[in-house]
């Protein structure tokens, strides 16, 4: 878990890309981090070494970081007044490294989920030495509010790779629909076996059409979880609920927690009032994200065809809708 930072006030700054984001695309990972006041990152140098695939740290510093993008857990914390966070594993020797550490080991790594963001990053390079300057795109829906910063459109590298690496936190997920899905069909096998034997066991007809009224009830269950309406096309399709929603969700995309989060807020507007019209500061209220993340993960949505948008409303709002084939 990342520690809070105790960044003053009037030190906060807005991020281009939030940093989070930026660690997971480069290390496939959620790695412990603590921010200084003046905005810096440092990281557990053993934790991002581990998720990296290197087995010795300290040799993978020494081949690859140069010294002033490593240091001690104490001296960091020290140079502004800082304690040692509390628990086990922040110990005052403890190796940690700078954000720009962290992009030099990531470079160094020949792990394959490493490969997109090493291509961004060589973008980035090319880019300025051929323009002078590199720059994100700014998001497709800006927040109205007066002075508020500039959202910016993740990078497609980045966001891509996000998208990618999350697919492993969804593995455990997928084994226990299937696990649920062969249980449901043994369930029904059951059933027929138990119906076939009714007639020849009456003397336990009573516990017999117990069971069978409890087994119906499931495979009922199962079986109407979904409604079906006709499409103009004559083909039958699933009328949407929030629960089919946010499992067609998932299947479509493997998402980020923020993602989901307002995934979670916007599918049951979109499925009962047919559209969203809710502003993104509304959305990023009831989430407890960002701004500009509740725009990123609607942009995300957007583009595994999840919801399309609509135009806006008077007021500036982003109007999106059910993708529907």
């Amino acid at each position: 878990m990342n520690e809070p930072s105790k960044r003053p006030k009037h030190a906060e700054r807005h991020e281009a890309i939030d940093v989070n984001d930026f660690v997971y695309a480069a290390t496939g990972a959620r790695v412990r981090r603590l921010t200084m006041p003046d905005g810096s990152h440092w990281f557990p140098a053993v934790d991002v070494c581990k998720e990296l695939g290197h087995t010795n740290s300290r040799q993978a510093l020494s081949d690859h970081l140069p010294d002033e993008h490593r240091e001690i857990l104490e001296t960091v914390s020290g140079a502004y007044g800082l304690s040692i966070p509390a628990g086990r594993e922040w110990r005052r020797d403890l190796n940690v490294i700078s954000l720009q550490g962290l992009i030099l080991l990531v470079n160094a790594c020949t792990k394959p989920a490493c490969a997109p963001f090493k291509q961004w990053v060589a973008e980035v390079i090319e880019t300025v030495q051929r323009e002078g300057s590199y720059s994100l795109d700014e998001a497709e829906v800006q927040s109205p509010e007066p002075g508020a910063p500039i959202a910016y459109a993740m990078p497609e590298q980045v966001a891509e790779a996000i998208v990618r690496l999350e697919a492993h936190n969804l593995q455990l997920d997928e084994e226990l629909a299937d696990g649920q899905r062969e249980s449901i069909a043994l369930q029904k096998e059951t059933l027929a076996m138990q119906r076939e034997m009714l007639a020849a066991q009456q003397a336990t007809l009573a516990v017999q059409q117990a069971m069978v009224r409890a087994m119906e009830r499931i495979a009922d269950r199962f079986d109407t979880l979904v409604l079906e309406r006709r499409t103009p096309h004559g083909r039958l399709t699933a009328l949407p609920t929030t629960e089919s929603v946010l499992a067609d969700w998932r299947q479509r995309l493997s998402v980020t927690e923020d993602v989901w989060a307002v995934a979670v807020v916007i599918a049951p507007v979109l499925v009962e009032k047919g559209e969203l019209r809710e502003p993104l500061e509304s959305i990023a209220s009831r989430t407890g994200i960002s701004v500009r993340r509740v725009n990123e993960c609607l942009r995300l949505l957007r583009k595994h065809a999840c919801i399309r948008s609509r135009g806006g409303t008077e007021d500036g709002a982003p109007v999106y809708v059910l993708h529907q084939v």
